[in-house]
């Protein structure tokens, strides 16, 4: 009887095991999509570090006397209204725009996968109570509660960083929580309890490493979506300030001279475009790598 039960025990993370990442590996290997996605972040978390670097001009370094110039082998964006070099103040944006999202996308992949997992795994009470919080979040319009809420908490990164995790941690929860129903009865689980599992045991050492999957396709997810919704606040002027720079305040500073310079106002757009493209297809591709129905052979 001992050796049946550690045998169901040995059952615990079968999902997770090496074996199982390998196959998703393979079929992300796999996926044509998943290269352009991969091309794409690379490149923008490469030039994002190492840009900067590539031009002799600091941040803020202003020259009036080369103010809206043209892109040439000198500044090879052009530069702005007060004459400072574009490449480098894009730059210098995506290491905002780019840390706003995925500082964003792990930390409601964590939050929300834990109390997904807490709910699912408890149920009753504390699972209505929490349940009854994400229906609440849903049925307000998301962008209300974000210009609110920016307004209230003012502008700055860390509170832009703070409002969106605190509205995005809910799709992560429902998540979870779907993942921890559908096998909390499985024998894996009721073998560890048989054991003497603790009930934190039970959801850290075998519910979170099963539900993987789905939060992982979750923060990419959740990671473009910040970049967005800090984009559109820092349009409005209610998001990143200057003098530090983001994609968004990029075009809002812009913006006003769209007419003069109207490449000031697409390179920080297309550059925006290219990290939620990126994003957006890392998920599309991890969703099907981890989707349990596609064969080995796709």
């Amino acid at each position: 009887m001992t050796t049946d039960t550690l045998n169901i025990a040995a059952l615990d993370t079968a999902d997770a095991s090496p074996g199982y990442w390998r196959m998703v590996w393979r079929r992300f290997k796999q996926h044509r999509v998943a290269y352009v996605g991969s091309f794409f972040f690379l490149l923008l978390l490469f030039l994002v570090i190492a840009g900067p670097y590539m031009a002799p001009y600091s941040l803020d370094q202003v020259s009036l006397t080369e103010r809206m110039h043209l892109p040439s082998a000198k500044h090879w964006f052009g530069t702005d209204e007060l004459g400072r070099d574009t490449w480098v103040r894009i730059m210098h944006g995506g290491r905002v725009s780019l840390t706003v999202g995925l500082v964003v996308g792990l930390s409601t992949v964590l939050i929300g996968g834990l109390i997904g997992i807490l709910a699912g795994y408890v149920g009753g009470v504390l699972d209505n109570a929490l349940m009854r919080l994400v229906d609440t979040i849903y049925t307000i319009p998301r962008i209300v509660l974000l210009l609110v809420l920016s307004k209230l908490a003012g502008p700055g990164l860390l509170n832009i960083v703070i409002i969106l995790v605190a509205l995005e941690w809910t799709n992560a929860a429902r998540l979870a929580r779907s993942a921890v129903l559908s096998f909390r009865e499985q024998e894996f689980v009721l073998a560890a309890r048989c054991l003497g599992a603790s009930r934190w045991r039970v959801m850290l050492r075998h519910l979170l490493p099963n539900s993987l999957g789905p939060l992982i396709v979750s923060a990419t997810l959740d990671a473009g979506a910040a970049i967005r919704a800090e984009t559109t606040l820092s349009f409005l002027g209610l998001g990143i300030q200057p003098p530090t720079p983001s994609w968004g305040n990029l075009l809002t500073n812009a913006a006003t001279n769209i007419f003069i310079a109207p490449l000031q106002v697409f390179l920080p757009g297309l550059f925006i475009f290219f990290a939620l493209m990126s994003f957006n297809l890392l998920g599309d591709a991890l969703r099907d790598a981890l989707d349990p129905k596609l064969s080995n052979n796709r």
